[in-house]
């Protein structure tokens, strides 16, 4: 095999919080892939727990896989910041983020410009030598076909189906959703509703295997990140001042030719509250505060399977717009 062949490349790999220079490179890996595809290659769950330096519960392992033109200069630059390389040097990223009894999830993001070169098998290839995929499920965003092609490669075959909706409508076409009687909405108090707000959600979302389980520290973390904007994270609450539901909502930036969109990004009611109408006033309610900040398009996630939301959404006039998939080992692989 020629040493220009991705499989004769080294791999970084590393265990643990993510140094700075690499994150960068990440950020750049990931932005150029959401430019050519249209949505990120890469969660932001994972995300997060990247930039968090494994403050969280859970544990990283991150394989890096670089073009042989890399260098960096004694400063630490990158090639392709110091001009001493071309650009689009991390040609391919893959991480798992792990929880403390050993399962995972994996995600692999290969750079525009490297692709169907064998990136991603190199990588797939180096994590089967220093972790194996004991107990390993693996995400595939926006579920493209060479990912598909590799997850069947290695034995996997899909196990969950995350949509991605779509609205384009104004706020006078919304119906109209009252809340119960009894109940109004205030924005979330950073360092006053953190412990009340995580006991509704797990409540709200105890089957959920990723939203129930959120952390003090996964909170945190998100609202650290520059897109938080507590104004736009509402709560209902009773005269009492208890928390019943949230709709907490999310700014996307415009990135290159992709103008800015909103999401619905994530609504939950408390098991006393639920079969009020509450989860419905609140996504309306949500919904209306991002098109008063002149956002044309909504988007949100939700699971294939979770029959009475997708035909909540789909009545507010929501429509399929993209598909994200989980993989796991067949049965016996």
């Amino acid at each position: 095999m020629s040493p220009a062949h991705p499989e004769n490349w080294p791999v970084l790999t590393l265990q643990g919080a993510v140094d700075e220079r690499l994150l960068q490179d990440v950020k750049t890996l990931v932005a150029a892939a959401e430019e050519s595809d249209g949505n990120p290659p890469l969660s932001e769950q994972t995300l997060v727990t990247l930039r968090a330096a494994g403050t969280g519960p859970h544990s990283v392992l991150a394989l890096a896989l670089y073009s042989p033109d890399y260098t960096r200069d004694d400063s630490g630059t990158s090639g392709a910041a110091s001009g001493h390389a071309r650009g689009n040097d991390l040609a391919g990223f893959a991480v798992v983020v792990e929880d403390a009894d050993g399962t995972g999830v994996l995600e692999v993001a290969v750079h525009p410009s490297y692709r169907n070169q064998g990136v991603a098998d190199r990588l797939v290839a180096e994590l089967q030598k220093v972790r194996g995929f004991a107990g390993l499920k693996a995400w595939s965003h926006g579920n493209h076909e060479a990912a598909a092609d590799l997850a069947a490669r290695y034995g996997y075959a899909p196990v969950r189906e995350l949509w991605k909706m779509r609205l384009a409508t104004a706020a006078s076409e919304l119906p109209d959703a009252a809340l119960p009687e009894g109940i109004s909405l205030r924005s979330f108090v950073p360092g006053q509703d953190e412990e009340a707000w995580l006991a509704v959600n797990r409540a709200a979302f105890a089957h959920h295997p990723e939203q129930g389980n959120m952390s003090l520290d996964d909170l945190q973390a998100r609202m650290a990140e520059p897109w938080f904007d507590p104004a736009g994270f509402l709560l209902a609450v009773d005269a009492a001042g208890r928390i019943l539901g949230f709709h907490w909502t999310k700014v996307h930036p415009r990135h290159g030719e992709h103008p800015a969109i909103g999401e619905v990004y994530v609504v939950g009611v408390a098991p006393a509250a639920q079969g009020t109408g509450l989860g419905k006033a609140l996504t309306i309610a949500g919904i209306k505060h991002l098109q008063q900040q002149g956002l044309h398009a909504v988007m949100l996630y939700v699971d294939a399977d979770n029959i009475p939301a997708v035909a909540l959404y789909r009545r507010l006039g929501f429509s399929r717009w993209d598909v994200d998939v989980m993989y796991a080992p067949r049965e016996g692989r």
